[in-house]
């Protein structure tokens, strides 16, 4: 006679402790948390939320830190920033849920954005300028006031480090001293993915604080406003932000462009016959004496 097969123990006997809330008619088994780790990097945000809501184990699986940390720098393109403060989930949804910074202040001065992208500060120094003609130059003025009248640029400080969030907008002008303004003006807006998060931001105790101005009283053949960690200034990288013919429009374009880079970010829009540009510098701070978390560069016509 043959040999006695062995009899075998249900599947629920030998299942791992972590999943004995499955039947026992379950095609699922241990090794699989690994492999559907390794298909969620394929997904996007959008869809790893709609598998998440199929079922409690894929819920678990999916709501992992690492696994939304992954797709938001899969998705923005930056490196990995280290420690941050927010689950990742989070920052996914505040960088691709849709919303700018014109949505939660000044909705009545909001007429349209574009979405540039993402990059770094790997310092805490910024580089703000208007003029984008290389080689870029960091003059010493005794106030940041001083520099950004005489020269359209300056160097700002204890910038919070981390991956950034850049948007080029479109508003109606504020309440200002120009007679002459002709009602629009261009704003290069760039923010930490932390910023929305923050509870100082979301009550309207953090706002944003003028730096200076600079008044350009001649014919301007362009609105342009750019920002640079400093340290990588001198990347090659960097050096396309300024290679203003490979991304700048050609005279008779009107669109904006925008050009980003893992450590900069740059804005050009063509301008029509005009009598100059008024440019200002905006930041603001986490607090009185915070980290800066927020710059803005804004653009009208004289």
């Amino acid at each position: 006679m043959g040999k006695r097969m062995r009899r075998t123990r249900p599947l629920c006997s030998c299942v791992s402790p972590r999943l004995k809330f499955l039947t026992p008619h379950s095609i699922f088994s241990w090794y699989e948390e690994d492999l559907w780790t390794e298909i969620a990097k394929f997904l996007d945000g959008k869809s790893l939320v709609m598998l998440a809501s199929t079922s409690t184990w894929f819920h678990r699986i999916l709501m992992e830190d690492i696994i939304w940390k992954h797709a938001c720098l899969r998705d923005l393109q930056v490196p990995d920033p280290g420690k941050v403060t927010f689950k990742w989930i989070n920052l996914y949804a505040a960088a691709f849920n849709g919303c700018h910074s014109y949505k939660f202040r000044q909705k009545d001065k909001h007429i349209d954005w574009m979405r540039i992208g993402a990059f770094s500060f790997d310092s805490q120094n910024a580089l703000l300028t208007e003029n984008l003609i290389p080689p870029l130059k960091i003059l010493k003025e005794k106030t940041t006031e001083k520099m950004l009248e005489l020269n359209g640029c300056c160097v700002v400080r204890n910038v919070k480090s981390g991956i950034w969030i850049a948007d080029l907008q479109l508003v109606r002008c504020p309440v200002c001293d120009l007679n002459t303004c002709d009602g629009t003006m261009q704003v290069l807006d760039a923010r930490h993915i932390e910023l929305f998060l923050n509870e100082g931001y979301q009550d309207g105790s953090w706002d944003y604080e003028l730096l200076g101005s600079h008044n350009e009283k001649k014919q301007a053949n362009g609105a342009s406003a750019g920002i640079f960690d400093i340290k990588h200034l001198k990347d090659r990288s960097t050096s396309a932000v300024l290679d203003l013919k490979s991304w700048v429009g050609k005279p008779n374009d009107w669109q904006p462009k925008a050009m980003i880079t893992p450590y900069a970010v740059a804005v050009n829009t063509n301008l029509q016959e005009n009598e100059g540009l008024h440019v200002k510098f905006h930041v603001m701070k986490s607090g009185k004496n915070g980290e800066i978390v927020s710059i803005r560069m804004s653009e009208q016509l004289q």
